[in-house]
């Protein structure tokens, strides 16, 4: 006869290894990628989640967590307790929360996050991009500004 109580330590130590740290991840965000050596997993089973260190969310995106919340400058965004694990961190839930766009390839290990409305210029409310300068196909400098007025698609490309 199995009682209960002999039956806890395994279903608690399938529970540890689901929300125990796990390697390393990378995160897309401002032009830049951050290779993180500690993640874990969401203790939910939500496979897109990234929770990562609270020490590294600086190097991520420039917050940092504060009694009032995660503060960037200014800019400070309460976040409630389940968006917190001990030492970890929910990332996409703030992205979340922060109407910030978020792409995940878990499999992968890879995360990419947007640009936040909060910290973004003017052009996002103003649908006015920023003005840039690119060359035409004779080598003549083009600047987006040249089309004010006009509908313009801008198409780009990277090989990586």
């Amino acid at each position: 006869m199995v009682g209960a109580a002999s039956l806890a330590p395994a279903a608690l130590d399938g529970l540890e290894s689901a929300a125990a740290p796990s390697s390393t991840a990378t995160v897309l965000y401002d032009d830049r990628a951050v290779t993180l050596d500690r993640i874990r997993l969401d203790p939910g089973g939500v496979s897109d989640a990234l929770w990562i260190r609270k020490g590294d969310l600086p190097r991520v995106n420039g917050f940092e967590l504060k009694p009032q919340g995660a503060c960037r400058a200014d800019l400070c965004i309460p976040i409630p307790r389940a968006m917190q694990r001990g030492d970890y961190f929910n990332l996409t839930a703030f992205a979340k929360k922060a109407r910030q766009s978020v792409v995940a390839e878990p499999g992968a290990r890879v995360w990419s996050f947007g640009e936040m409305q909060a910290l973004g210029g003017g052009f996002i409310a103003s649908r006015i991009a920023p003005d840039f300068t690119v060359p035409d196909r004779a080598g003549r400098p083009v600047r987006l500004s040249q089309f004010r007025g006009k509908k313009v698609l801008v198409v780009t490309w990277a090989s990586w």
